[in-house]
């Protein structure tokens, strides 16, 4: 079973530990204080660990986004992912929620999908050579 809460400074490190990008670019480790001191980083936890955590924003147009959804590597393919997606289309509180991925990311891709997301466009330039593919679901408060 899937634990998904708002989370705390305690559970820092343990993000830090599991985000990929945190090891090689110390900017991510200030992202994600950030996103634990506005209250928009929420963890999910399968037993006693912190396996994967997601930030749920309004910053796009007023409309719910998804920012981030990190899942550690020993905890993939577990459904915390999709559990942290499906807490957020519930959770949301606009009636559109859109998220984001690289062209690259076919699992992020697979993910929104899988949770009923359909495509909305692409934004090209963020990062060189892949397009960041913007996908759109209705929330569950429409």
């Amino acid at each position: 079973m899937v634990e998904i809460r708002v989370a705390t400074l305690a559970d820092r490190e343990a993000l830090v530990a599991l985000d990929t990008v945190a090891a090689c670019e110390p900017g991510r480790r200030v992202q994600i204080r950030q996103w634990i001191d506005a209250g928009c980083c929420y963890v999910a936890r399968t037993g006693e660990s912190v396996g994967a955590y997601g930030v749920l924003g309004y910053h796009f147009f007023g409309n719910g986004f998804i920012e981030m959804v990190m899942v550690g590597e020993g905890f993939r393919r577990q459904g915390l992912g999709m559990a942290l997606v499906r807490d957020f289309q519930a959770r949301c509180t606009t009636p559109k929620l859109f998220a984001s991925t690289n062209l690259s990311n076919q699992r992020m891709q697979e993910l929104l999908k899988s949770a009923g997301f359909r495509l909305s466009g692409f934004i090209d330039n963020l990062d060189d050579d892949d397009p960041e593919i913007v996908f759109f679901s209705p929330s569950m408060h429409t």
